[in-house]
């Protein structure tokens, strides 16, 4: 279990600011803002967008094999996506295999939702290195769904526009489109068409499912159903030996044919409120390393990851973060033993000295719930 943004989530800070209006003026304004409230449309709950394409189906690619260079090259790939809903139907999980005379291609996109924002965050990884690229974010408008960012091509910022549209039950389509002149022109470089796979003996081989490789399996112990004691440092860094506690259940499930897994927690404690986190981990085959990424049900993101191995029994992950406690930036620490046994042990330390010191501020322990795999939510 990975929380290292877990502060943001837990300090719930309210903020009453009392306005003494002046005599006269707010009745004046009286009727102007009733009218304003009444024209104002109500935000769109755009969290279950994604719900029609939930399930299996049969996709036809072609990418433009160098973008923004004026070519006219495309190749044509054949393969399967598989969708599932994750984190309550907060998220959701898309595996993609295809493949054709020009090569092979996978590729995972965990996609979030925000529900402040009422926006979607989308974050792919490709099987090659086992990381997330920079996440696309927008919404559905009249049936039709917009996401932008910002990343660099050969050296050049760009803007990357991913568009969903021609939406059914049956079917789908999926454009990427790139601009290097700031979104005054758009070419469009992939194009994906989906076809949902109807016969459920098809829909079950249709699961991605890769050669083992070094570490792969090195969180396979983590895969089951859990019931989880959390212990929060209060107040990191800072001297504090108050700590607060926590009782929940976990899930994590296999993904990408066992390269990557994704964990959904949830805890309560009458000191430090709810909290639902969910973790995906994607392991790269080039460096033998685990990438650790974390988001909160509140954010509905992910942060920078956190990456490391295992060396005899022992999972050490490592990353910085800018702006930690007291806003000093710090070393971030995540600690995995006791992985061979029914009760794994997981600690998360911080460092402001450049690792001379480490201070534990969360620890948790599991106990695997037997036979049980539904009734850990």
């Amino acid at each position: 279990m990975n929380i290292k943004h877990i502060a943001a989530y837990l300090v719930v800070c309210s903020l009453v600011v009392a306005l003494q209006p002046i005599p006269g003026l707010a009745h004046q304004n009286s009727g102007a803002s009733t009218r304003s409230a009444k024209e104002t449309p109500a935000e769109r709950d755009g969290q279950h967008d994604f719900d029609f394409e939930i399930g299996t189906w049969k996709t036809h690619l072609r990418r433009l094999v160098h973008p923004l260079t004026g070519s006219t090259t495309w190749v044509e790939l054949e393969g399967t996506t598989v969708v599932r809903k994750v984190w309550n139907g907060r998220a959701n999980l898309i595996e993609l295999e295809a493949g054709g005379p020009e090569g092979h291609f996978e590729g995972l996109n965990l996609r979030l939702y925000n529900p402040q924002s009422h926006q979607w965050s989308l974050n792919f990884a490709n099987s090659n290195d086992g990381t997330m690229s920079q996440p696309t974010v927008g919404e559905f408008k009249n049936g039709r769904g917009e996401f932008y960012d910002q990343e660099t091509l050969n050296g050049r910022v760009i803007f990357v526009r991913f568009v969903i549209s021609d939406m059914t039950a049956d079917s789908c389509r999926f454009e990427q489109a790139f601009s290097d002149d700031g979104g005054k022109t758009w070419e469009v470089n992939w194009i994906a068409t989906d076809t949902r796979v109807t016969n459920k003996s098809e829909a079950s081989r249709a699961s991605v499912q890769p050669a083992a490789t070094g570490g792969q399996h090195d969180f396979d112990f983590e895969v089951g159903s859990w019931k989880i004691h959390l212990k929060r440092l209060d107040r990191r860094l800072t001297g504090s030996t108050t700590w607060v506690e926590f009782d929940g259940t976990s899930v994590t499930r296999k993904a990408w044919g066992g390269r990557a897994d994704l964990e959904e927690f949830e805890t309560d404690s009458p000191a430090g409120g709810h909290i639902e986190g969910l973790t995906l981990r994607l392991y790269d085959p080039q460096t033998h390393q685990w990438s650790l990424y974390w988001a909160t049900s509140k954010s509905g993101a992910v942060g920078p990851p956190t990456i490391g191995e295992f060396k005899n029994g022992r999972g050490e992950f490592f990353d910085t973060e800018p702006s930690g406690p007291n806003g000093r930036a710090i070393l971030c620490r995540f600690v995995w033993t006791n992985t061979t046994t029914n009760s794994p042990h997981f600690e998360q330390s911080f460092s402001d000295d450049g690792g001379k010191t480490w201070e534990v501020n969360w620890i948790t322990d599991q106990t695997r719930v037997k036979d049980e795999p539904d009734k850990a939510h």
